[in-house]
Formats: structure tokens, sequence, C-alpha cells
């Protein structure tokens, strides 16, 4: 990835005062970054390979397409009867760290992890999540090796994820800061990074609180990395993009923060690493969403001063609320429209037929909602010959044979893809199970017949407890 800031400087390009007190600042005190961070955002800056923990802790950064989620029901856990059992001898070892070496951490964090991810685990651990939290900072502290540190922060993710205490992050805010800026390790750096926006999200924040996390993060996206001593990382700035988006999901107005913020992305949409050029993409796709709102009741139907191409009384594609304009999310649309343009229509022998197919789809999809904001993910303009409209944004995922979720929205996505890398295959458990944290993310339809109704937790509660009895009686068990 090149240093963009670098480059916008050079080209001529407009910079905020903002952004430039923050890159003069970053430049007095941070003269000795450049001698340790990596000079170049190529590939082989992902996190470590994941062979020694079987795939099951993959933070994969890679650019995935809005189509691709069938990894959400490939749950290798789903006939492991004795989790219960090995995950109290596992919780057992994390926490008698004095009989413990760095080697035999690291497998009982590793284990730790595969059974809070494809199982939920909140009653287990339930009696000991202080005790855990204290354990895990404790190796994420004294980063004795690179894989216990980064063990530990997924850990900590599930923890987050799965107890529902609304403490979490007072406890870990400070050391997970600290240990984003001071890591020797560009990998533990992207770990915590996520660990941070996961546990901001989940661990009981404010609103203030989440966007001071979205300038820290907008912060690493702006210096490429230098901000934190991991000079043009790509695994590093595509932690910042994605946690970023995440974080914004929950805030309702972003009218003070949009223009520096697209002017971030757009710098950069310029990078090498399609991983940072998508996250960024959809960062401006949530920003451009956010500038529009549903109409008051109160609100004259021409209260819109810009239809921006859309019908005169939907969302896009015909359904729902009339969404209004509120502000203006960047100042030169044409000009972002262009960037995306050229983006989504990319070609050369450089780019990969992988990373050129990604590129095309996904950023088929974000320009569609610059260009009209009432468009959300995966937006098809083609018409559906039996209602004589456009199908619209109509990707759905399904959930078993009861619900599925419309990912018609790019704060939907936003939080699905966060959901994904964490849970991966373990994301239907944790629905089925009832994890809460999971349910209030996203909006779910239960399917009743050709009738949906509204999925509530103890809908899926009581579906996964039928279930559960239904396999204990068909394998003989009583309890």
């Amino acid at each position: 990835m090149h240093d963009l800031r670098r480059q916008a400087l050079e080209s001529g390009k407009t910079v905020s005062r903002k952004a430039l007190s923050r890159e003069a600042s970053r430049h007095t005190s941070r003269t000795g970054s450049a001698q340790n961070s990596r000079q170049s955002s190529r590939a082989a800056s992902r996190h470590a390979s994941d062979d020694e923990d079987n795939g099951n802790l993959s933070d994969d950064t890679t650019a995935w397409s809005t189509t691709s989620l069938d990894d959400l029901a490939e749950n290798p856990e789903a006939d492991n009867t004795d989790w219960p059992e090995e995950l109290a001898d596992r919780i057992n070892d994390i926490l008698d760290r004095k009989r413990s070496s760095v080697q035999g951490r690291e497998e009982s964090l590793s284990a730790f992890c595969r059974l809070s991810k494809f199982h939920y685990v909140e009653e287990e651990i339930r009696p000991h999540i202080q005790d855990l939290l204290a354990a895990f900072l404790r190796s994420i502290k004294y980063e004795l090796s690179v894989r216990e540190s980064t063990l530990a922060l997924k850990a900590l993710e599930f923890l987050a994820l799965t107890a529902y205490d609304d403490t979490i992050y007072d406890h870990v805010e400070s050391l997970l800061t600290r240990t984003i800026r001071d890591s020797t390790s560009p990998v533990v750096k992207a770990a915590a990074i996520y660990c941070l926006g996961t546990c901001a999200f989940f661990g009981g924040t404010s609103d203030d609180a989440k966007l001071d996390q979205m300038n820290f993060f907008l912060d690493i996206v702006a210096s490429d990395g230098r901000s934190i001593e991991a000079t043009d990382d790509a695994a590093t700035v595509t932690a910042a993009l994605q946690q970023w988006g995440f974080l914004a999901t929950e805030i309702d107005d972003l009218e003070a923060d949009s223009e520096e913020a697209v002017e971030s992305f757009i710098d950069q949409l310029e990078s090498s690493d399609p991983a940072v050029q998508v996250a960024a993409g959809e960062n401006i796709a949530l920003l451009y969403e956010k500038s529009y709102t549903p109409q008051e009741d109160d609100e004259d139907e021409d209260s819109d001063g810009d239809d921006n191409g859309s019908t005169s009384s939907s969302n896009g594609d015909g359904d729902g609320p009339r969404l209004i304009k509120r502000y203006a999310a960047y100042h030169n649309t044409p000009q972002l429209e262009r960037i995306l343009s050229s983006l989504a229509t990319v070609s050369g022998k450089r780019i990969s037929k992988k990373d050129k197919k990604s590129l095309h789809s996904n950023f088929t999809s974000i320009l569609r909602t610059v260009e009209n904001p009432r468009r959300g993910p995966m937006f098809s303009t083609a018409i559906n010959q039996n209602t004589n409209r456009q199908y619209g944004s109509k990707r759905q995922v399904k959930i078993g044979n009861e619900g599925v979720m419309n990912i018609d929205r790019w704060w939907k996505w936003l939080r699905l893809a966060s959901l994904r890398r964490i849970l991966q295959g373990g994301f239907m458990e944790h629905y089925y199970q009832g994890n809460r944290a999971v349910l209030d993310s996203l909006p779910v339809m239960l399917r009743e017949s050709t009738r949906s109704v509204g999925l509530d937790r103890s809908g899926f509660k009581k579906a996964a407890k039928l279930r559960n009895s239904t396999r204990r009686m068909a394998l003989g068990d009583d309890a």
C-alpha cells in the first residue's frame, strides 16, 4: 500500500485542516517509528498462519463479496457432545497460570476460542467472567509470545460477545489502546484493534465512547498506520477501517464527522490492497446511507430537496418508508463516483482474477449506493417482470428453516461482516441458542408457513431447546 497521505499532499489534493494538524503532531511524536514499521502492505502482512489452530482463529481480512455467505453454517463442532467438559478443563487450565507454560496457555486459549466460537457458552463461563477477564489481560499485557497474545485477544472478543456484561469495556480499554500503540508485533496490533472494536460494541459503552474509538481508528487510517507505528501495514489499516464501520452502525447522526471520514476513506481507495479498498468503500456507502433517514409523519412529501434519482415514495426498490436526505455526506460526490466507477471496472495484469472479481462486485454495489443512498448492498436495477419494478436490495441470509435476514441496508451488512469474522461457522449456533448480543445486532424474520413475523430471543431459544430435546431423545439420553 502506498503512503496515501503523502500522495494526497504531493498531488495537491484538498486535505482538511484537522487532518493536517493530526499529521503534523504525529510526525513530531513518532519520528522513530519508520525504522520499526513495515514498508509495504503486501498480502503477506496478514495474521500468522492459522494451520496450527486448524483454521479456527482466522481473522481473514481478504475482501469478500456480499454474495459469499456459505461459511456461516460450516460448524465442524456440530457433533461434539462432550464440549462442556472440555471447556471446563480448559478454563481451569487458563486460570491456573502459576503451573502453566507459554505453550500450555496457547493450547488452552486456542481450545477456549474454538469452543466459544462453535458453541454458545454463556452458562458455562458465567461464574468465571472476571477471572477469565483477568487471565486474558495478563496474556495480552506481558506478550510473552505473539500467538499467546493474539489468542488472548481473540478469547476476549468471544467473552465480550457471549457474556453480555456491560463492564467489560471499562476493564479493557486502556490496556487494548496501549497494546495497539506499543506492541512490537503488527499481528498483535491488528488483533487488538479488532478486540477493542468488539468490546466497545458489546462490552457496555456510550455513544460518546464509541465516537472516541472511531476517532482513534480514523487516525490509524488517515496516517496509513503511522500513528501507531505500523506504517503501511495493510492488515492494521483494514482492521481499523472495519472496526470504524462496525461502530459507526451504532451512531445515529454522523453529519459532523462525515466529510472528514469520507475524505480519509477516499485516500484508501488508492491502496494496492483489495481488503483495504473494499473496507474503505463500504464505510463510504454507510456514510451516504446514514445521510438519509425515514420521513417523519409531520413532513411534507416534497421535503426532500434531492431525490437522487429514486422513486418518490420508497427506499429505492419500492418498499419500506420514504427516505429523506438530511445532509450532504461529502462535498464532491461526482468526483467520488468517478473513482468508484473506475474500481468497479478496474482491469490490468497486476491484479489477480480473484481480486478483480471482488473489486468489480463490491464497488458496483458501493457505487449504486453513492449514486442513490436509498439503495442498499447488492441492489439490482434489473426489472422484475412479475412486478414491473426493480428487484432492489434483496440479499437474504437463511437462518436454518426458521428465519431469514434481509441484508438490504449497509448497517446490517457491516454488522453481519463483523459477526462473521468472529464466529464464522459458529454463527448459526449462536443464533439458534439465543446469544443476546448476536440477536440484538441483526433483525431476523421468523417464517411461519408463508407468513413472516418478527423474531425475538425467546423464539430461537424455544426452537433450540426443542431441537436439543429431540436430539437427546434420539441418542437415548433421558437427561
